[in-house]
């Protein structure tokens, strides 16, 4: 049996999560969690085989419980369950340890095989980012791929033409700290300007508005 962790912040999705699952013989919810902090301590409390991490949850995002399971259970088996398409963020939640990515549109035998596939140790990939990989457009060493999730959203967020006043409002920070981040990104991708920055994402096909 393999025991899973489903952790999302909607309880009528966690609900959905357990029917699909009810009927299959090799498969059972044995904890749920509505936000990353509980999600980590159940991992850390019970037994569990598989986590299935929503990525926007309160308190903790599903991208920083997800880097801290891996940090403290490194052989965990975790697949992210998401509203948001693959090409936003596949790359980054493999880069950050996951071993697979869903949208909430997959099909329900499609998840339960998934689950069971990353159970056994297997690692998950989307026919898209296949796709990129064989034509070397989405390897996993990217650059932008080693940057923290505030340095990717500061990327994103000046990419889309905000000024540091605007963005630090946005993200409620102060204005120095925008620049802070703004200088590490520029560094990490080896860039000098904000036009080589939006280059940068229009290049490696990165959706500034997700």
């Amino acid at each position: 049996m393999i025991k899973v962790l489903i952790a999302d912040d909607h309880a009528v999705v966690r609900e959905g999560f357990r029917r699909m699952i009810e009927n299959d013989q090799e498969i059972k919810v044995v904890a749920e969690a509505e936000n990353g902090i509980e999600a980590l301590q159940l991992v850390r409390s019970k037994d569990i085989d598989v986590v299935v991490l929503d990525m926007s949850m309160p308190e903790m995002s599903g991208l920083d419980c997800l880097k801290q399971i891996k940090a403290e259970f490194p052989e965990m088996p975790v697949l992210v369950f998401s509203m948001h398409p693959e090409e936003h963020y596949e790359q980054r939640v493999l880069q950050a340890g996951a071993n697979g990515y869903l949208t909430k549109r997959t099909k329900p035998l499609e998840v339960l095989q998934a689950i069971k596939d990353v159970a056994r140790g297997k690692k998950l990939m989307s026919e898209k980012l296949k796709d990129r990989v064989i034509r070397g457009k989405g390897r996993l060493d990217e650059p932008h791929l080693k940057l923290s999730d505030r340095e990717f959203q500061v990327l994103k967020l000046v990419a889309r033409g905000m000024r540091t006043k605007e963005i630090a409002n946005y993200l409620k920070i102060s204005d120095k700290t925008v620049t802070t981040y703004r200088t590490r990104v520029l560094q990490k991708l080896g860039l000098s300007s904000n036009s080589e920055l939006v280059r940068y994402c229009l290049d490696h096909q990165i959706d500034i508005d997700a």
